[in-house]
């Protein structure tokens, strides 16, 4: 998942040993796009950039892929998990718990990253 100071948030299959150190994504909380990061689409690519003390943090750049890119874009303004597995559901053919699985991959991973906030319902 990491190449070299780029940190790649894929959304593919989570393994199952990988499953266990996830975040819990609550069903009833929203998230939104952190405002300590600033993203650009740069040849087609997301990349996400904390910023620290003012400063953007170089080492680590965060790269989306595409149905990253499109599930980053859906958190402004802040949404549920099922408001974004809904999005997908209309945005790509894919299996409810495909879409699913994947959201809530997306969402553990950016959240441990900490590119997003998590607002109550």
């Amino acid at each position: 998942m990491v190449s070299g100071s780029i940190q790649n948030l894929d959304t593919a299959r989570v393994r199952l040993d990988e499953a266990e150190s996830m975040t819990t994504i609550v069903a009833s909380c929203r998230y939104m796009q952190s405002d300590s990061v600033v993203a650009r689409v740069i040849a087609g690519e997301t990349l996400i950039v904390p910023v620290r003390g003012g400063v953007g943090d170089l080492a680590s750049i965060y790269s989306l892929n595409e149905l990253g890119s499109f599930l980053w874009r859906q958190l402004q303004p802040a949404k549920t998990c099922e408001e974004l597995v809904s999005l997908v559901l209309d945005e790509y053919e894919v299996t409810p718990e495909t879409a699913e699985q994947d959201v809530r991959t997306f969402l553990d991973k950016i959240t441990d990253a900490g590119l997003v906030r998590e607002m109550a319902a």
